[in-house]
């Protein structure tokens, strides 16, 4: 019998011939003898005249999702390199740590082993950007510039107890961050979006949550919980580099407040 269309799988192929079209090359890098994976679209072709550009997706599907419509104008003035990180897309460890501090050590081996020694500049969404933050803090001398996108880089664990945040426990940040119903899931999108999509068939989602929700649910879980879990400011460290922050004034996952937060602090 032939399979049912899938609206999300076709649309990850799309997404997939797209980032080919712009020049870029799927790529599986191999760490800790075979217990980590990293994928990572990188240039067919690197340009020495070119800066490198690595871009750190959020939380959600896959970094393509993510990137996809920023892509074409990036290749021409970057060498772009965009991973999955561990436990999104086709990246994934046997390993247990669950920091953004690995997210980042894994990503920069992965960076080594394609050939990138120069200088980079960094942009991280969301999730993404916490690993790029850790980046930028650890491995200062190689990068140049950093972006931060609605990051809750400066969130603390108290902020949840004071009511900062749209959610009021854990359970509930990963119960919608790692929506398993279409409910849940549009109660994501109403968060994630100012002007969130309309009459979104259930359908959709429910086949959404089955090609990119249903795979490493509890390891997800476990970067939620690692990046909430004794969480203070004062134990972040100060990054030296030129950065941007960028913030939705209407972020109902990270409030602005954080933002404004993070320009005093770093």
């Amino acid at each position: 019998m032939a399979k049912c269309f899938s609206f999300t799988a076709t649309r990850d192929q799309c997404f997939r011939y797209s980032f080919s079209r712009t020049g870029l090359k799927s790529t599986i890098i191999k760490l800790h003898e075979g217990a980590t994976v990293i994928h990572i679209w990188i240039p067919k072709t690197h340009k020495p005249n070119k800066p490198n550009l690595l871009l750190i997706h959020g939380f959600g599907a896959n970094a393509m999702w993510k990137y996809n419509d920023f892509i074409s104008p990036l290749v021409t003035k970057f060498n772009v390199y965009i991973p999955d990180l561990l436990f999104f897309g086709d990246s994934h460890t046997t390993r247990p740590e669950r920091t953004e501090q690995f997210q980042a050590e894994c990503l920069m081996a992965a960076l080594k082993s394609v050939g990138v020694v120069d200088r980079m500049q960094v942009m991280g969404l969301s999730y993404g950007g916490f690993v790029g933050y850790t980046i930028a803090a650890q491995w200062p001398e190689k990068v140049e510039k950093v972006v931060i996108a609605c990051s809750g880089v400066c969130f603390e664990e108290s902020d949840m107890d004071k009511g900062l945040l749209s959610v009021k426990s854990i359970d509930d940040a990963t119960s919608i961050l790692l929506a398993q119903t279409p409910k849940k899931l549009k109660e994501l999108m109403r968060m994630a979006f100012f002007k969130p999509p309309q009459n979104m068939p259930s359908c959709f989602l429910s086949n959404f949550i089955d090609v990119m929700n249903t795979d490493h649910v509890q390891e997800r879980r476990e970067l939620i919980e690692s990046l909430h879990k004794g969480r203070k400011i004062s134990n972040l460290p100060k990054i030296t580099q030129p950065t941007l922050i960028i913030w939705g004034e209407h972020d109902q996952i990270f409030p602005v407040e954080l933002g404004h937060r993070l320009k005093v602090y770093a």
